[in-house]
């Protein structure tokens, strides 16, 4: 690994100790400060190198949100043939000019100057050279600390290591726990601001189970590598996290995922500019559909006995009625019947046939 990588220790460790002596003009050059600006410095000019990578990445994880329904139909289609359905992914990818290990460049890219800075590190918390880093610059950054933590100690390291760089064990694990939790509190709000706000979550596909998915797994990641990072390592990563957040809320605010929730913040905030005109009738569907929307009332909760007792009374209810609609009803046809009947039975007593003349 030190023969491949050898001219990497040396570029990287060049750059540290050229930003060292900048900041050795503000700070002492003994102090954390000086070293720990440096390694910040780094992540800094290492990400600004990488912006075009970062462009491509955000590209590539559009087309392939956009490609997921065509993705899932080939799959279902040829669902018993992989080998037609790895040819029918590579033709979709190469249609549409799609690559997807473009998502992983600024990654992949940035992993050899990771790999790079944590043996320089090590290399200094075991008191050997590496790289521009000589006899005075090694005793320097052996014995620059950051909140009472010498850069090149790990959480895991023993007690008499760390107190051999003037620093103790306590404080060690304190600084490294707080750095680690940080770590993985910004790259999992950096993950999740991507799956809540630059997603069409109009289309469910599996990309996005995918990405829930690495929300929560990569910080998991973190925490449990960070105990093995030097503390110069884990100001590298934290700086990138902080770095990559940032970044991200820019892009998302500025050119979001068409069908997110970002892109439809932003249509509001041009269409409150005046720089979207729209149709009035749209404008005039939109402010009735939310009008009807705030007027719509939406049921009480109510507990399951409540419901229960509810569901009696309107049964009761529905039955009492009946019956007393019933029983008015029948009494006036009674009445009606018993009328009609004594009627009948007097006309046929009053009224008497006229005697025959004959019989006078």
């Amino acid at each position: 690994m030190d023969t491949i990588l050898g001219p990497l220790y040396t570029a990287v460790s060049w750059i540290i100790v050229q930003f060292h002596s900048l900041y050795s003009l503000v700070f002492d050059k003994n102090s954390g400060w000086a070293w720990g600006l440096s390694i910040v410095s780094l992540v800094v000019l290492i990400r600004i190198c990488l912006i075009p990578l970062f462009v491509k990445q955000i590209k590539a994880t559009r087309n392939m949100q956009a490609l997921q329904p065509k993705m899932k139909a080939i799959q279902e289609r040829y669902k018993s043939d992989k080998q037609r359905q790895s040819e029918e992914m590579m033709k979709l990818y190469k249609e549409t000019g799609t690559n997807p290990l473009s998502s992983c460049l600024p990654i992949l890219a940035q992993s050899p100057f990771f790999i790079s800075l944590y043996q320089v590190l090590n290399h200094i918390a075991q008191g050997k050279t590496v790289g521009v880093i000589d006899e005075s610059l090694l005793d320097s950054a052996r014995h620059a600390h950051i909140f009472g933590a010498p850069l090149s100690v790990k959480f895991m390291d023993s007690a008499s290591k760390v107190e051999a760089l003037g620093a103790t064990l306590t404080d060690v694990r304190v600084v490294t726990v707080i750095m680690i939790v940080l770590m993985s509190l910004s790259q999992f709000y950096t993950q999740r601001q991507l799956m809540t706000k630059n997603v069409d979550l109009t289309v469910k596909t599996p990309f996005m189970q995918q990405q829930k998915m690495l929300m929560y797994v990569f910080p998991i990641m973190f925490a449990v590598f960070g105990i093995n990072f030097p503390v110069g390592v884990l100001v590298y990563w934290l700086t990138t996290n902080v770095w990559t957040l940032g970044q991200q809320m820019f892009v998302i605010r500025r050119n979001p995922t068409p069908g997110s929730l970002a892109y439809k913040q932003r249509q509001e905030r041009l269409r409150a500019k005046g720089k979207i005109k729209e149709d009035p009738a749209e404008v005039e569907a939109r402010e009735a559909a939310e009008v009807a929307r705030a007027n719509r009332q939406q049921p009480k909760r109510q507990t399951k006995s409540k419901r229960q007792l509810a569901g009696t009374a309107g049964a009761t209810e529905k039955t009492s009625p009946s019956l007393e609609k019933q029983e008015p009803g029948d009494a006036k046809s009674k009445q009606a019947g018993g009328s009609s009947r004594t009627a009948k039975s007097g006309q046929r007593k009053g009224q008497q046939r006229p005697k025959h003349p004959s019989k006078k």
